[in-house]
């Protein structure tokens, strides 16, 4: 059984980790098919992804009977975790995460390295990490500092309370909950409905946003010009601009 399986429907990828006898705790096969699928993802004719688990859970996180044979953890997670976030956030398209059950650990920062996550609403979100003596990594603190402001975040993390998807959307970790028989629906119609958009246009607004955490105004100015310059050049703004003066809609080609 492969431990990432694949599909594509149209311009829609759908990523599901496959390791659902361990609600699809990482280990090394994991991170490999992972990193292959995100690599299929780059293909222009892909223009959005979905990111869910198979069977009972998004991911529990790592799984600690390989975590037990490693020598150094921070080696490890320089080989496997890193390149596999820095993929996720170099799509310049959008990605989504559909939350299908236990969200945990490093599971819980693979979702929130996604540019937006729905959940079913049996779904939980558990830190994990303090609770057998760890801290947060695969970029916990960096995309939760982000998304809920750093004394949230610092409390959360650090209480390991599992949050219900009920909670998640309140504090608004995720921008939506469904009935779990709907989710890969819902996944699959939201990610049909970004990849009719102007693809390279949502990249460029995907890059800006990752820049302006840290960018001074002035730097902020300067990238938010030279995208836009960027984006005139595009065959999807020659369309806009075409379909508006024609008072029809328009037909993005995401190119």
């Amino acid at each position: 059984m492969a431990e990432v399986e694949v599909a594509r429907d149209g311009a829609v990828q759908t990523i599901t980790l496959n390791r659902p006898d361990v609600l699809n705790a990482f280990n090394r096969a994991l991170h490999k098919a992972l990193r292959e699928a995100l690599k299929e993802a780059r293909d222009p004719e892909v223009r959005a992804v979905v990111l869910t688990g198979a069977g009972r859970g998004f991911s529990a996180g790592q799984d600690l009977k390989e975590f037990g044979e490693t020598a150094d953890i921070g080696d490890a997670l320089r080989d496997s975790y890193h390149p596999n976030v820095l993929a996720i956030r170099a799509l310049e398209k959008p990605v989504i995460a559909a939350v299908n059950g236990v969200c945990a650990g490093a599971g819980l920062s693979l979702a929130c390295v996604c540019d937006f996550r729905i959940a079913a609403d049996n779904a939980s979100f558990v830190p994990g990490f303090i609770g057998i003596g760890l801290v947060p990594d695969a970029g916990g603190t960096y995309f939760l500092h982000r998304l809920l402001g750093a004394s949230r975040a610092f409390e959360w993390m650090s209480s390991n309370r599992k949050l219900s998807a009920t909670e998640a959307h309140a504090w608004g970790l995720v921008s939506e909950v469904v009935k779990p028989d709907a989710l890969r629906s819902r996944a699959a119609e939201l990610a049909a409905s970004y990849a009719a958009l102007p693809t390279r246009g949502i990249g460029m607004t995907k890059r800006l946003f990752d820049h302006a955490d840290n960018a001074t105004l002035e730097e902020q100015l300067e990238l938010e010009a030279q995208l836009q310059a960027a984006a005139t050049q595009t065959e999807d703004f020659r369309e806009g601009v075409a379909a508006f003066l024609e008072k029809r809609a328009p037909e993005f080609k995401g190119r």
